[in-house]
């Protein structure tokens, strides 16, 4: 593929050897930035921006960018030189990690199988859960997202992830989320390994079950021999508040999955954690001792950079914190948001929240919102997201199986005024939606004056006028 001369140099080597299709899109979304540092909540570019990250890496930096506890802790790893990846002892760096996770996760949750990503975290589930039960089925949610292997794709009903990849593994079963009808019907046929579920989906859109649900699912999976397993990829490391969201919805887990946050966002670190009983079914003899495994699972820099992370976490009350101002900030949300007929509700748990949009009322509001779902879906989000990033300096994104809803899940050590400044940011952007459909606004201009944007202003086009030229834009890409 040929690549514009007009690309930056680096861009156009990414393309031609990465991902042409990557560039092109954050390029029509004018997302295209050069990142030069990053520290806590704020990132700063070459151009000069400031800009604040509401995404987090899909909650990977709970702890903040590159807090210089974890870097110090990776610093004294290698400067150590010990064993990193044997392969032929016993790294006692994973017995500690594992300690603590087993520790803090209680529950009975006394195993740890490491991985280095979420997604092979779900896949080991998999295999688990059907060694303990000798059953082949799967259960999962409705919109649910577990990753992008095979084996995790076979647990994802929306088709956008799976068209063209092939059949994916049978026996796999969807469920409405939060119905607990649906989930006992197909239970009771005793063919199901394990219910496989986000204690609160994300990606479906930041969904905050009563907690009678995940209990009453518990119980059901209990009665019928089936594992009640928890993918937590996105929830975990005090995400939600506490430690694990099951610990806010009081359950007990067979199994949890935990990635993204344990890593720091330096190395790559996930973890199974399981019951003894469910551990034991898979390595129950010296002849299975590795029977399943991952090459770069317990490497020490990944297990280090797990144990700083949880110093920090604590250390710091993260999870206090979350849960705190977490709260606090839905509820300012809710009332700057309250009188926009477009929006429907404000909801979440700890630092992870999400404002629900919906279709507009007034017509001349309806014919553009309209228009611009016939030519794809999620093209009124990503509206919402590039004038957020361009014109505010907020990085954020719209759930990836519901494009509806905004996602809003900043680092942990987010600040007050921070949150304030996302709450301004996001009342700008709805109000100019609501605008007159025609009208030309002025909007502060976030790349020559990042600490002052307000006191600089260029002419755009306002919400729909613009959305029509992204739309324009995108049928030539």
């Amino acid at each position: 593929m040929l690549i514009s001369s007009t690309v930056p140099a680096l861009d156009r080597v990414y393309a031609e050897h990465v991902n042409p299709q990557w560039v092109r899109l954050l390029n029509l979304l004018q997302m295209n930035e050069r990142y030069e540092k990053c520290s806590g909540t704020e990132l700063f570019t070459s151009s000069g921006r400031r800009i604040l990250d509401f995404l987090s890496g899909y909650c990977v930096h709970n702890a903040g960018h590159n807090h210089p506890a974890i870097v110090s802790a990776l610093h004294e790893e290698l400067d150590r030189g010990g064993p990193a990846m044997l392969q032929s002892h016993v790294p006692e760096l994973a017995g500690e990690l594992a300690q603590r996770l087993s520790e803090l996760a209680g529950g009975g949750l006394e195993r740890v199988f490491f991985t280095s990503s979420g997604s092979e975290g779900v896949e080991t589930a998999i295999k688990f859960s059907r060694a303990y039960t000798g059953r082949a089925g799967l259960l999962y949610a409705e919109g649910a997202f577990h990753g992008l292997t095979c084996g995790a794709l076979s647990l994802m009903s929306d088709p956008f992830w799976t068209d063209g990849f092939g059949r994916m593994l049978p026996g796999t079963q969807a469920v409405p989320f939060g119905s607990i009808p649906d989930l006992e019907y197909h239970l009771a046929t005793r063919k199901f390994a394990a219910f496989i579920v986000e204690p609160v989906p994300s990606e479906a859109g930041i969904k905050v079950p009563d907690p009678a649900y995940l209990r009453a699912a518990q119980d059901l999976c209990r009665r019928y021999g089936t594992l009640f397993v928890l993918d937590e990829v996105q929830t975990g490391l005090y995400r939600t508040g506490p430690f694990l969201a099951a610990h806010h919805f009081g359950v007990q887990p067979d199994m949890v999955i935990l990635a993204k946050a344990l890593s720091g966002g330096l190395i790559p670190v996930g973890a199974v954690l399981m019951t003894e009983a469910v551990n034991r079914s898979v390595f129950n003899s010296l002849k299975r001792a590795m029977v399943h495994a991952s090459t770069f699972g317990e490497n020490a820099l990944a297990m280090r950079a797990g144990l700083a992370t949880l110093d920090v976490l604590q250390h710091e009350s993260l999870g206090e914190r979350a849960a705190t101002l977490g709260a606090a900030f839905r509820q300012r949300l809710s009332q700057a948001l309250s009188r926009y007929e477009m929006v429907h509700e404000v909801r979440g748990a700890g630092m992870l929240s999400g404002i629900v949009f919906k279709a507009p009322q007034q017509l001349r509001l309806r014919v553009a919102y309209e228009a611009f779902r016939r030519i794809h879906p999620g093209m009124f989000g990503q509206v919402v997201v590039m004038r957020l990033f361009r014109d505010h300096g907020i990085l954020t994104q719209i759930c990836g199986n519901n494009f509806q809803v905004l996602k809003a899940a900043p680092p942990l050590v987010v600040t007050n005024s921070q949150l304030d400044e996302f709450v301004a940011a996001i009342v700008g952007v709805v109000e100019l939606m609501h605008a007159p459909v025609t009208q030309f606004d002025r909007v502060p201009n976030a790349f020559h004056c990042p600490a002052a944007p307000e006191a600089h202003g260029r002419p755009a086009k306002g919400f729909w006028s613009e959305a029509l030229g992204l739309a324009r834009r995108a049928v030539n890409v």
